[in-house]
């Protein structure tokens, strides 16, 4: 998909009232960090506890039900060709599965919206219907998630070796690794070089990006268009009607 899923999901529990506006903007910052900065092991322990703080004490019910609002930020947003290209793998009897470090419940409500055959996430702790903050399996982000793909595989009878897949990010190189046929996804810096030294297949999905550009500098301008609007845009005051003396009545000639 083009932008991060991870916004779509903080954005939905805000308005949800799940975190604070506070937590939104510190975890808003901690990504920007995180994307500048590179991961790191204590990098990416601190990015987990920080979402299992966000969800402790949340029923797992108010959680699937975020799941429209957060599908209705990231459908837009996924690539329509990497759908063709993973239904197309469907049609050749291969399983298809969205491997994330959102909430397993998520991922699972979007493969199940895909039509893909099942989504492997993030699992937490659960103690009658509430989260209690602990992890529950492997963090699926970095090594987690190619151990969590091991263990779909094993437990599916999947040969990875004859396997695909599909990132636009170096944090998933071992993801990557574990497959036979890994593929790059408009990659980024890091990823662009190793595929290039490894001969990995790349893929280029441009257009829609250039079409969510032009829509929000679409929507950049309506805003401004409004604000125009409102400010230049006002009646100029009406005049009062002129005011016509009335009109004599003709004298008839005598």
């Amino acid at each position: 998909m083009a932008g991060s899923s991870a916004y779509e999901f903080a954005r939905a529990s805000y308005r949800n009232g799940l975190i604070s506006r506070r937590q939104l903007a510190a975890g808003a910052w901690a990504n920007v960090q995180f994307r500048l900065k590179g991961s790191t092991d204590a990098a990416t322990d601190e990015l987990r506890e920080r979402i299992a703080r966000a969800i402790e004490g949340v029923r797992v019910r108010d959680l699937q039900r975020l799941g429209p609002a957060v599908l209705a930020g990231v459908l837009p947003r996924v690539y329509p060709q990497m759908l063709q290209v993973a239904w197309q793998h469907q049609d050749e009897g291969r399983e298809v599965y969205i491997c994330t470090a959102a909430a397993h419940e998520l991922a699972q409500v979007l493969a199940l919206v895909l039509g893909f055959d099942g989504g492997v996430g993030a699992r937490s702790e659960v103690v009658d219907g509430v989260y209690t903050g602990r992890p529950h399996g492997p963090f699926t982000y970095r090594e987690g998630k190619a151990q969590a793909m091991r263990e779909l595989a094993v437990e599916r009878g999947i040969d990875l070796s004859a396997s695909w897949a599909y990132s636009d990010s170096e944090s998933d190189l071992p993801m990557l690794r574990a497959v036979g046929h890994p593929v790059a996804v408009n990659p980024d810096a890091t990823l662009a070089r190793v595929a290039r030294e490894e001969g990995w297949e790349v893929l280029r999905f441009e257009r829609l990006g250039r079409r969510l550009v032009v829509a929000g500098s679409l929507a950049g301008a309506a805003a401004l268009g409004g604000l125009g609007s409102l400010a230049l845009g006002r009646r100029k005051p009406v005049p009062p009607p002129r005011r016509i003396p009335p009109r004599r009545p003709l004298r008839r000639p005598r």
